[in-house]
């Protein structure tokens, strides 16, 4: 069964742009539900980039239930997160650099673990950026991964409003 791995920006556009938490809440059920049947997941590490902001989407997360659907219950391969940043951005990093990629790493490394994994983003392919302005789609590419948009996402797991 393909697991759906979710980037933060994700749920952030989602609610902000497209899906209010308050005025369609059948999204965030339907992405309960799919939590709830292992379809859909949120490495820990990108969870913890949106729960510490306030408002809707972060209380949201917060509830216990909403964790324990979502949340990917795994540790990070940390071999495979050191191998991401080595050979998808850069082997010599400092720590600026380290602070703009974020935790991106731990969800392309999440992916790479059973090559049933797809990535889920809002960002963009930008072939041409180096280092530490690397793109989600084009890591993924380098390693193999699918990486496809949350539209995608909705289609193939049947999102609609009834």
């Amino acid at each position: 069964m393909t697991l759906y791995l979710l980037d933060a920006n994700v749920l952030i556009r989602a609610h902000g742009d497209y899906y209010p938490i308050d005025r369609i809440p059948q999204f965030w059920e339907w992405l309960l539900e799919m939590g709830s049947q292992n379809c859909v997941k949120i490495p820990l590490e990108i969870y913890n980039e949106v729960t510490p902001s306030n408002g809707p989407l972060a209380e949201w997360l917060k509830r216990a239930d909403v964790k324990e659907a979502l949340v990917l219950e795994e540790s990070p391969d940390r071999a495979t997160v050191q191998r991401v940043l080595a050979l998808g951005y850069a082997p010599d990093l400092d720590d600026v650099e380290m602070e703009q990629i974020g935790r991106d790493p731990f969800l392309i490394a999440a992916a790479m673990v059973k090559p049933d994994r797809i990535v889920v983003t809002k960002e963009g392919s930008k072939p041409s950026a180096t280092r530490s302005r690397r793109k989600i789609p084009d890591i993924c590419k380098t390693f193999g991964v699918t990486c496809i948009n949350d539209f995608i996402l909705y289609r193939e797991l049947n999102f609609s409003i009834k």
